[in-house]
């Protein structure tokens, strides 16, 4: 986790949107709650991301601690991504954000 020991949140929502915040993170969880993906399929599943934008907001996420990248020794090399335990405990957060936004889009709120 890069959670510096010295670094300070005045309330906890902070930490929350430290780790979730901006507008791919929370996507790239989701997707990972439903199992381990590749960056190919993460991009597949996300077209409006670039890249680049996929493989730091990856970074960032593996370095708060929240998903796990395994590389595999092959050729071609493979990567996969997946929910770390600290990850998993995300998963309630996004089922309700995901069930907030479902009714928002409806209308239904």
């Amino acid at each position: 986790m890069k959670l510096n020991p010295d670094q300070r949140y005045n309330i906890p929502i902070e930490a929350t949107l430290d780790v979730l915040g901006g507008k791919w993170k929370a996507q790239i969880l989701c997707h990972l709650a439903y199992g381990p993906k590749r960056t190919g399929e993460l991009q597949r599943v996300m077209p409006t991301i670039t890249r680049k934008m996929l493989t730091q907001q990856l970074r960032e996420l593996e370095d708060d601690g929240v998903i796990i990248r395994t590389v595999y020794n092959q050729v071609p090399p493979k990567v996969v991504y997946e929910l770390s335990v600290l990850g998993e405990s995300l998963k309630p957060i996004i089922d309700i954000m995901c069930e907030w936004g479902d009714r928002y889009m409806r209308g239904v709120l």
